[in-house]
């Protein structure tokens, strides 16, 4: 009996994966209906991740969804929150997870049994309509998120105090009216607040974001046109920025990303640029920028009582109203903090899922994770090698052994806000993937389906890194695998190619493949 916590993105592909294993899952959800982060609510609900209505997904179809479970073709290549949400719904259905799941059932506690050294098994007390109950769970899935928390460090904004204007956390934005000739100052520079300056810069007087370590910033059209996520995200793309020095590798992406305009121009060069970071997704920004509905200043130093100072900047910019895109702490309430230890929002986890030090791999926290591309693939591939982990097929290498691993990756870390940041949580989305791939036997052999399917093989090689790959052998192994990965541009082009010809096609593969087949040669030959 597998307890799962959450029934958003994570807690759908961990009941599902638990399903194909054979173990028996129980799903709480303590609100009425699935879709976790993506289910907006007018009002924001205690405990539960707050949307804004205009929000599209920042990866791609094809790039975003479940390995044996393909967006419908008719969907935009990019999901606005509500068709994501009615995927969500299909995917429940058509996997029939409705039935597992508990709704209006929040987890009170998730404690050890006394005999847990030798059983692993754990008390988990949930509460329904005022009554709580308490049952025994073989395993635990922590699917809960980390986006209900809002992180809103005032004691880093000297002068914050005396200032007399409206400010607020961006959890609580909603619509852009509230910005109706105002005066709006960002703080920060995640995907939310360059959302949220770009929507107050259609009403507000002014708005101007605050940034002190910049950021890159991507379109969603990238390349020729095509979705950004599935040019950057190809093994090839993957194979040269893993062997390149990193140096050089750096350059390459600083090269890339500068492409679309120059960064430091725009007020937007990362401070360190040769650190990994996220990249930042929206397609208005420079746009705003060179029109002047948008100013980008340096850090905050000091508000004032209707004004605020920047660093290195003498002036004083008045200001009416400040929006703080300042992220969100991780916690886990139900559990006790010596199960999974959180220090400076980073949880230390053997491969951001598995606590290191219990006597017993019974409990794993999925979805804490900032991949360089689409969550739902990497949730799912968590779920089905903790369901592994569960059933006894898959096993971890020693405490000792896990705890050096999760130490050696704190060395590298960045500040921000004053807090410390753990870069490893925003790690490289194909790498990670393989390797829990290679956990459980599921990642793809390139060298191996060139001998036997060429055509296959290159597509996989110099194409998107779909997630349908990881169905093509190995346990959960998919039949229409192979048909989803040679049709997946015809299901990105359908819902734009609305004037082309019947019949037309992409002919996007076809160059991936003259153009690349001597490239893959060449990577045969150096050992790939």
């Amino acid at each position: 009996r597998v307890a799962v916590v959450g029934a958003g993105v994570s807690g759908l592909a961990a009941t599902k994966c638990c399903l194909d294993e054979g173990l028996e899952p129980t799903c709480f959800e303590q609100s009425q209906d699935i879709g976790g982060l993506w289910r907006y609510t007018e009002h924001i609900e205690a405990g539960r991740p707050s949307l804004y209505p205009s929000v599209i997904s920042n990866t791609s179809k094809e790039m975003s969804a479940f390995s044996d479970f393909p967006f419908p073709e008719h969907f935009p290549v990019f999901l606005p929150n509500a068709l994501l949400l009615d995927y969500l719904r299909r995917y429940a259905e058509h996997f029939s997870l409705r039935q597992h799941i508990k709704f209006g059932t929040t987890v009170v506690s998730i404690r050890q049994r006394p005999d847990f050294a030798t059983t692993g098994q754990w008390n988990v007390v949930t509460e329904a309509a005022g009554k709580q109950t308490s049952d025994v769970f073989d395993a635990v899935m922590v699917c809960s998120g980390n986006f209900s928390e809002p992180s809103l460090p005032l004691q880093c904004f000297p002068g914050i105090e005396r200032f007399g204007g409206q400010y607020f956390h961006s959890r609580q934005y909603k619509h852009p009216d509230v910005f109706q000739g105002k005066r709006v100052l960002v703080v920060g520079m995640g995907n939310s607040g360059v959302d949220i300056a770009v929507e107050a810069s259609r009403v507000a007087a002014k708005v101007t974001i605050s940034t002190g370590r910049g950021a890159w910033l991507i379109s969603r059209v990238f390349e020729h046109g095509y979705p950004w996520d599935m040019i950057l995200n190809t093994r090839f793309m993957s194979l040269v920025k893993t062997n390149l020095p990193g140096p050089l590798s750096w350059r390459l992406i600083n090269y890339k990303v500068n492409q679309w305009f120059n960064h430091e121009n725009y007020g937007l060069q990362p401070e360190k640029s040769w650190l990994v970071r996220e990249p930042v997704l929206n397609d208005d920004l420079p746009s705003y920028i060179l029109t002047g509905r948008i100013t980008i200043r340096p850090g905050v130093k000091e508000f004032k009582d209707n004004s605020v100072l920047f660093h290195n900047c003498p002036e004083e910019e008045p200001i009416d109203m400040v929006v703080f895109c300042t992220g969100y702490n991780v916690s886990f309430p139900f559990l006790e903090e010596s199960v999974v230890r959180v220090e400076n929002k980073h949880a230390s986890l053997y491969k951001y899922v598995f606590p290191t030090h219990l006597q017993k791999p019974t409990l794993a926290v999925l979805g804490l994770i900032k991949p360089l591309g689409a969550i739902m693939p990497v949730a799912e591939m968590q779920a089905r090698w903790v369901s592994r982990v569960f059933k006894g097929l898959c096993q971890l290498p020693s405490q000792s052994v896990m705890e050096k691993e999760v130490n050696e990756k704190k060395k590298n870390q960045v500040q921000w806000f004053g807090l410390t940041f753990d870069e490893v949580l925003k790690t490289e989305w194909l790498v990670y993937l393989d390797t829990l791939a290679s956990f459980i036997g599921a990642k793809p052999s390139v060298l191996g389906l060139l001998c036997t399917d060429p055509w296959l093989a290159l597509t996989i090689f110099f194409g998107p890194c779909s997630p349908y790959q990881y169905r093509l052998g190995g346990p959960g192994r998919w039949e229409g695998a192979r048909q989803a990965i040679l049709t997946q541009w015809d299901r990105v082009l359908k819902p734009t190619r609305t004037r082309a010809p019947a019949g037309s096609s992409s002919s996007f593969p076809s160059l991936l493949i003259v153009l690349g087949f001597l490239l893959l040669l060449a990577a045969v030959i150096l050992g790939f």
